[in-house]
């Protein structure tokens, strides 16, 4: 199972984000669907299924650890790399070590699918090339309190991913 740990945004910030997306909608981008916004804490990669019970387990201890936090969306657009257009998402660098320090020995994500946590939210990527520097810098200021990580499967299709949400974790118990 392809795994990772994310961090959902509440329904008004995905509003927000709506708003945002219908005034930069550009046709050189593969949008990402607004259900798959997240902000991912932790990618794992390809968890065998027998070790599904110990992991959920190590990340319901790490979220029990950690108290609710707010997350800081923006201040604007943004590119991760040549080809993501992103908002930056601040705050939530502790939580996403604590993540990674629980998920460590489940891991499985190939060279080049993982790195330093990064705090962003991604809207789109580019078909081919780089993000249109148009897009980038429109405003994009939202805060939201994340109270539970949730641990979602990924399948990827013709259509785009798809995602599971297979176990969800109240931080603070």
């Amino acid at each position: 199972m392809r795994l990772f740990v994310a961090a959902w945004p509440t329904d008004t910030v995905v509003r927000l984000l709506g708003e945002l997306r219908t005034s930069l909608e550009e046709s050189g981008l593969r949008w990402v669907r607004p259900e798959h916004w997240h902000v991912t804490l932790a990618f794992l990669g390809s968890v065998p299924d027998q070790e599904l019970d110990a992991l959920t387990a190590a990340l319901g201890a790490a979220a029990a650890s950690e108290h609710p936090i707010t997350a800081v969306l923006g201040p604007a657009t943004t590119a991760l790399g040549r080809g993501v257009l992103c908002v930056p998402v601040d705050g939530l660098d502790v939580l996403a070590i604590t993540v990674g320090a629980a998920s460590a020995p489940f891991g499985r994500a190939e060279d080049g699918e993982t790195g330093p946590f990064t705090g962003h939210l991604t809207l789109a990527r580019a078909r081919r090339g780089r993000v249109p520097a148009h897009l980038l810098g429109s405003p994009a200021n939202a805060s939201w309190r994340v109270e539970e990580l949730a641990l979602v499967s990924s399948v990827t299709g013709r259509e785009g991913p798809r995602y599971t949400t297979e176990a969800r974790f109240t931080l603070g118990g």
